[in-house]
């Protein structure tokens, strides 16, 4: 399973119940942050979460609203005892960006590691799949599917049949390989064929493009920026690089997801959820986001 929680829902600035674009992910004992943007380390602290789990730190882009928390909270982590090394992610340029915000932040007692993307690939973090993707906003800009496989049910007809010994049916349930007798076997020997797993994207800073749609296809969750729901504001919205309600909604239909959550708000607008129907109308399962809202998500039951 996913444990997923909305940190920060705010664009440009906070508001007194919003913070800036954050968001963390946490599966099989790591944790995995989106974006740092101002308060990430108060929000966390308010659904009780963390600090020194957080192994990755994927970064959108370089505007303020989406690092300018990192300082404080690679300190944190460094005071709840984080001494194994932490991987970032992110445009080209990030190591750069990052050692420069931590100036105020020195002598961390862990070590950094930086992937910057330019050509974009898959890599892991613990059981999950990251994968970014380009997006389309005023600088180079990231958006990132998540995705957790699922092994196949066991089968004891093939284990029997592939004359896997059964003493190796329990270890090769829990790490996929054993060794016996000088050969070695693995879990596609005694199992189904994989199953669906779980799929999570983030996009937050862009114009709608196909490559959003593309990676979110048949995700379990969608989250995704609508910057405003007023249509009027559809110029304003699109010079600077972002999207409305409808723009998001056209993706998450297009895209075949089962649910949207939509975040990074403008300043401009003080309640979300007035305009939600903009969005249903084109998308039924879109929900708004804010700071603090959390879902598991698991494995179907098949």
């Amino acid at each position: 399973m996913i444990d997923v929680s909305l940190l920060g829902c705010g664009g440009m600035m906070p508001l007194k119940d919003r913070w800036l674009t954050s968001c963390l992910l946490h599966c099989g004992g790591r944790s995995v942050l989106i974006d740092c943007g101002e308060g990430t380390q108060i929000a966390m602290k308010n659904i009780g979460a963390r600090f020194k789990p957080i192994d990755m730190i994927c970064i959108t882009h370089f505007h303020a609203d989406h690092i300018s928390g990192l300082p404080g909270l690679l300190l944190s982590m460094g005071n709840e005892g984080r001494e194994e090394p932490v991987t970032f992610v992110g445009p080209k340029g990030l190591e750069q960006v990052v050692k420069s915000l931590c100036v105020i932040a020195p002598n961390l007692p862990f070590d950094m590691k930086f992937i910057e993307q330019e050509e974009t690939f898959s890599f892991s973090c613990g059981e999950l799949i990251v994968t970014p993707f380009w997006v389309q906003h005023s600088v180079d800009c990231l958006g990132y599917g998540f995705y957790l496989p699922r092994k196949g049910k066991f089968n004891t007809e093939k284990a029997k049949l592939n004359e896997v010994p059964m003493l190796l049916w329990g270890p090769l349930r829990k790490s996929g390989q054993a060794e016996y007798e000088g050969r070695i076997y693995t879990y596609d020997m005694v199992s189904d064929g994989e199953r669906k797993g779980i799929k999570l994207v983030y996009c937050t800073d862009t114009r709608p493009t196909d490559s959003i749609v593309d990676n979110a296809k048949n995700a379990d969750l969608f989250i995704c920026e609508g910057l405003h729901y007023d249509t009027e504001k559809l110029k304003k919205v699109k010079k600077a690089g972002h999207m409305l309600y409808s723009e998001a909604a056209e993706i998450a239909k297009r895209a075949d997801v089962k649910c949207m959550w939509l975040t990074h708000f403008s300043p401009a607008v003080k309640e979300p959820e007035e305009g939600l129907d903009t969005a249903r109308k084109i998308f039924p399962c879109t929900e708004c986001g804010f700071d603090g809202k959390t879902v598991q998500l698991r494995f179907e039951d098949t």
